[in-house]
C-alpha cells in the first residue's frame, strides 16, 4: 500500500535525525560518503528506527547534489552516493513492511547569491534522477529555508514522477517563512504545486512547531506532515546537543495529530528512543478529519516617516550631487575630523560618507560618529556597512539602530578580508555578502526582519552598492552591477577612477542602467601614494603622464598636492559631463584638498548654467 493509501486512513511514524546519530558516533565529515564507505553503518541506523516502530524511513541523501558534494570533492559521485542510499535503505525497510522516502535537502540558507535558481534547479534533477531509479515509495524535500528554491524544485520533480512527493519548508520565527510569507498560505501554495504531503521540519523544536500549525488550515487533498527538532540546541564543550525527553516528544507528537497531522518524524536532535516514544504514543489514534483553526492576531506594519531632505538616488537623477568620504580617526581624538566634517558640509555637499573599517583596520564606529555629525551639526552622513565584521544578528541589530537615530542613507559593502588589516588573525564573518545585504535591508524596508519576522514599522533606507571598475573584464563588473539592482540597490558609489579613459569606459558601459551611479574621484597627494595605487592596489594603473608629473614633484609636499589636484581636476572635466553624481575621496584626512575640488565642480556647473547649456547627460547617470 503507498503512503498516500496509508495517510488516508493513519497517522504515520518516521524516523528521526540520520545525521545527529552519526555525530554522536564522532563522525564529522560527509555523510553522504558512508552510503559507499561504512553502508553498514547506515544501515542499522535505518534498521534501529524500525525498530523503534517508524512505518516510514528516509535515505541518507540529505545533501547528496553536487553543489554540497563538491566541499569534499564528491561531486563526480552523485549518481552513485543516491542510488546506493536508496538500496540501503530499502535492504532494511521492504523485508520489514516499511516505506522509502528518497531525501532531497534545500540548497539555500540566507545566502541566495551562492548558487542561482536555475543552478539549483539542475543540480537537483541530477540528485531526483538518480534517486529515482532505485524506485524509492516517494521524494522528501525537506528543510527549505528559501521558498523560491522549494517551489523551483517542486515544480521541476513533479513533472519528472508521479510518486508522492513531500514538501517540507523551515521556519526561523514560528508561523512564517523566512520571507515573511505565512506558514498557512505558504503551504496552500505547495499543495496547489502539487506536492501531496504539505508540512514543516528542523529549526524549531515540539513546542514552537504546534504553535505554528496551530494557524494551519487542514489541505484540500493533501496531507500535513511534521519533523520537529528535538529541542532548541545548546552547545556544551564545543559539541550541539538538544536537550528532549523521550515522553515529551510522545506528547508533543499526540498535540502533533490534533493539529491535524499524519506523518510525524523527527529532525536534529531525535533517536530512535524519540521515536518509539511518539509511535506508541500515538498507536491508538487516527487521523483527525476536521479543525478549528487559530486565527492569527493582525500584525499592523506601520509605514515610518519620510525623511524631510531627499533620497540621494532621487536627487542624483536631476541634478549635481556631491558627496564626500572621510573616513573616522584611528585613534581618539575627533576634533580634527569635526572639523573637517564642517568644512565639508559648508560647501553645500549632499551626505559625508564613512567607511566601515576601511581595509579591515579599526577605526571610531561610523554609526557612532555618524550619531554625532547628524545630531550635534546636522551633517547627513552616509554610512558604510560592510559584511565582514558582524554576522546575521549584528547585522540586524546595527540596521535597526541606524533606523531609530534617524540615519537611512547605507551603503552595503562586503568588505577588505581581515588578513589585509592591523588584526590579521581576526575572523572575517560573511554570513552574507553585499547582494544578500541589499535584499535584507530592502526586506527590512517592507516591515519584516531577517528571519521573517514582522517589525511593526517600515524602515526606510536608501540603499547605495558598491562598484569597482577598475578590473580588467569590465563587463563582467556591469553583470555584477545588473545583479545588485535585481537585488533592490538604488544607486551605485564607484572605486575611485584614475584616467578620463576609465571614465569614458564606465560610462559607456553604464549607459543603459537606468540606476545613477556617484563616480569616485580621489586626489593623489605625493610620489609615494602614486606609486603604491599604481603597484599594490589590485586593478589600479595610473597613466605613465601622471606618475611623471607626480614624481616631478617628489619630495615637494606643497608643489606634490597642487599637481595632484590639478590631475584630479582634468579627471573632473570629464566626469562632470558624463555623471550627475561626484563622490570626492578625502585622502588622509586632507579635506582641504577635497573642498578645492567641490569649490571647482561648483565653478564649472555655474559656468555651465551661464552660458545655458545642460550637462551632458545620460539617462541612467
Amino acid at each position: 500500500m503507498s503512503i498516500l493509501d496509508r495517510l488516508k486512513h493513519e497517522v504515520l511514524t518516521a524516523d528521526g535525525a540520520m545525521g545527529t546519530l552519526l555525530y554522536s558516533y564522532g563522525i564529522d565529515f560527509c555523510y553522504e560518503e558512508l552510503n559507499i564507505e561504512k553502508r553498514e553503518v547506515i544501515e542499522q541506523i535505518h534498521l534501529d528506527y524500525i525498530k523503534a516502530g517508524a512505518d516510514v524511513i528516509q535515505t541518507n541523501s540529505y545533501g547528496a547534489n553536487a553543489y554540497k558534494l563538491a566541499r569534499y570533492g564528491l561531486e563526480h559521485r552523485v549518481r552513485e552516493l543516491n542510488k546506493t542510499s536508496v538500496q540501503i535503505a530499502k535492504k532494511a525497510a521492504t523485508p520489514n513492511g516499511r516505506l522509502v522516502l528518497g531525501t532531497i535537502g534545500g540548497i539555500r540558507g540566507m545566502r541566495k547569491s551562492s548558487i542561482t535558481l536555475t543552478e539549483i534547479e539542475a543540480t537537483i534533477r541530477e540528485q531526483a534522477d538518480s534517486l529515482l531509479t532505485e524506485q524509492p515509495d516517494g521524494l522528501l524535500l525537506e528543510t527549505y529555508y528559501d521558498f523560491d528554491e522549494l517551489t523551483t524544485v517542486l515544480k521541476m520533480i513533479r513533472h519528472l514522477t508521479d510518486l508522492p512527493l513531500i514538501a517540507q519548508v523551515s521556519m526561523h520565527e514560528p508561523g512564517v517563512l523566512q520571507n515573511g510569507l505565512a506558514l498557512n498560505k505558504a503551504l496552500q501554495h505547495l499543495e496547489e504545486l502539487g506536492a501531496d504531503v504539505v508540512g514543516v521540519n528542523c529549526r524549531l523544536g515540539p513546542h514552537h512547531t504546534i504553535q505554528a500549525l496551530e494557524e494551519v488550515a487542514l489541505p484540500k487533498k493533501a496531507f500535513l506532515s511534521a519533523y520537529p527538532n528535538a529541542s532548541l540546541l545548546d552547545v556544551e564543550d564545543g559539541r550541539i546537543v538538544y536537550e528532549s525527553e523521550a515522553d515529551y516528544f510522545a506528547k508533543a507528537a499526540v498535540h502533533l495529530r490534533n493539529e491535524g497531522v499524519r506523518l510525524i518524524g523527527g529532525c536534529c536532535g531525535t533517536t530512535p528512543n524519540h521515536i518509539a516514544a511518539a509511535k506508541k504514543a500515538l498507536a491508538s489514534l487516527p487521523p483527525i478529519t476536521e479543525k478549528k483553526v487559530k486565527i492569527p492576531q493582525p500584525i499592523i506594519i506601520k509605514e515610518t516617516v519620510t525623511p524631510a531632505e531627499p533620497r540621494l538616488h532621487e536627487k542624483v537623477k536631476t541634478e549635481r550631487t556631491i558627496i564626500v568620504e572621510l573616513d573616522t580617526p584611528k585613534q581618539l581624538d575627533t576634533a580634527a575630523y569635526i572639523e573637517g566634517a564642517q568644512a565639508l558640509q559648508e560647501t553645500g555637499i549632499a551626505a559625508i560618507t564613512m567607511a566601515d573599517n576601511s581595509l579591515a583596520s579599526p577605526r571610531i564606529s561610523n554609526l557612532a560618529m555618524a550619531s554625532l555629525l547628524k545630531m550635534n551639526h546636522q551633517i547627513r552622513p552616509l554610512i558604510h556597512l560592510t559584511c565582514r565584521d558582524r554576522n546575521l544578528i549584528g547585522l540586524q541589530s546595527h540596521l535597526m539602530g541606524l533606523h531609530a537615530l534617524g540615519l537611512h542613507d547605507v551603503l552595503a559593502v562586503t568588505g577588505d578580508p581581515t588578513k589585509v588589516g592591523d588584526f590579521p588573525g581576526a575572523t572575517s564573518v560573511y554570513d552574507v555578502s553585499s547582494l544578500e545585504l541589499i535584499q535584507l535591508i530592502k526586506q527590512m524596508n517592507e516591515g519584516i526582519s531577517f528571519s521573517g519576522k514582522p517589525f511593526k514599522q517600515k524602515a526606510n533606507f536608501s540603499v547605495a552598492a558598491a562598484f569597482n571598475p577598475n578590473v580588467r573584464m569590465l563587463d563582467r563588473a556591469v553583470k555584477r552591477l545588473e545583479k545588485k539592482i535585481e537585488c533592490g540597490a538604488d544607486y551605485f558609489i564607484t572605486q575611485p577612477v584614475f584616467t578620463k579613459e576609465k571614465i569614458i569606459e564606465v560610462y559607456e558601459a553604464t549607459k543603459h542602467l537606468l540606476t545613477p551611479i556617484f563616480i569616485g574621484i580621489m586626489p593623489l597627494t605625493n610620489a609615494r601614494n602614486a606609486e603604491f595605487l599604481h603597484h599594490e592596489v589590485p586593478g589600479i594603473k595610473l597613466s605613465e603622464d601622471t606618475l611623471k608629473r607626480m614624481k616631478a614633484c617628489d619630495g615637494d609636499k606643497e608643489a606634490s598636492a597642487k599637481e595632484g589636484i590639478s590631475i584630479t581636476k582634468e579627471l573632473i572635466d570629464t566626469a562632470a559631463q558624463l555623471f550627475n553624481g561626484i563622490y570626492i575621496i578625502t585622502p588622509f584626512l586632507r579635506y582641504d584638498m577635497s573642498i578645492e575640488l567641490i569649490r571647482y565642480i561648483q565653478q564649472l556647473d555655474r559656468k555651465t548654467n551661464e552660458r545655458g547649456i545642460a550637462h551632458v547627460q545620460p539617462t541612467s547617470n
